[in-house]
């Protein structure tokens, strides 16, 4: 089964300004990003951006790069502009892998790939149990329920599913990550609709495909995927990581 991975990557965040340009041990954090998409199945690698600092080192180390537009609300748009402009068929299959995330295991990328096509599904993603009470409680940390058939239920900043018995019982905690797999047709869907209620309420991408009746198929990680890059600690922390992987 074949499929394809991209990269969305800005210049401007707001905690982290030239995030995907910052230096990880003598290589950009976007290059790291890449070269762990390289160890994938994945049969094409590109980096989507509005940023034509960020498209020149990307080509410069040998890359893939697409220029998209600079008025795009998410990512989800910018992947969707790159898969049309890279020629890519309704039925072709892209695994968007986050440009802050140098760290993620090429194994996660072929799982999400593989699960969307074994479940039949139009959109796949990832989660891993939810160990700590703080997580839980913790509105950054976005939970999802899921069915008897690794479908989504629900995803919600909210600590769902709620034990009203024992509220410490963290059994069916889960913490959505986010890696996603879709069928290029549902790219083209999603782009067309209008920001769900329940989307803006949340501030929760996936709640607008959910809102609209696709269904999202949501396994946990078969290992473990390392803390993305928000701030300048995250990048110490992945430094620090790197180097010592290094020695």
């Amino acid at each position: 089964m074949n499929f394809s991975v991209i990269i969305p990557a800005r210049y401007a965040s707001q905690r982290l300004p030239g995030k995907p340009l910052r230096d990880i041990v003598g290589k950009t954090m976007i290059q790291r990003v890449y070269e762990q998409a390289l160890q994938s199945r994945a049969v094409d690698v590109v980096v989507a951006t509005d940023d034509r600092r960020i498209h020149d080192v990307v080509t410069g180390f040998g890359g893939r790069a697409c220029m998209t537009s600079d008025r795009h609300a998410s990512g989800t748009d910018r992947l969707q502009e790159a898969a049309s402009q890279l020629g890519y068929t309704e039925d072709d299959v892209v695994v968007n892998v986050q440009g802050d995330e140098p760290l993620i295991p090429p194994a996660v990328i072929n799982q999400v790939a593989d699960n969307l096509v074994e479940s039949g599904a139009m959109m796949a993603t990832l989660c891993e149990p939810i160990g700590r009470l703080s997580d839980f409680q913790d509105s950054n940390v976005v939970k999802v329920v899921t069915d008897q058939d690794d479908f989504a239920l629900y995803f919600s900043r909210a600590p769902i599913p709620w034990p009203r018995d024992t509220p410490t019982d963290l059994t069916l905690a889960r913490k959505h990550l986010g890696i996603y797999a879709y069928r290029v047709s549902m790219l083209n869907r999603f782009v067309t609709w209008q920001p769900a209620p329940v989307e803006q309420t949340e501030k929760l991408e996936q709640l607008r495909a959910l809102f609209h009746g696709i269904r999202i198929h949501t396994a946990i990680s078969d290992c473990l995927i390392p803390a993305g890059v928000d701030t300048e600690a995250d990048l110490q922390r992945v430094i620090r990581t790197v180097a010592s992987e290094a020695s």
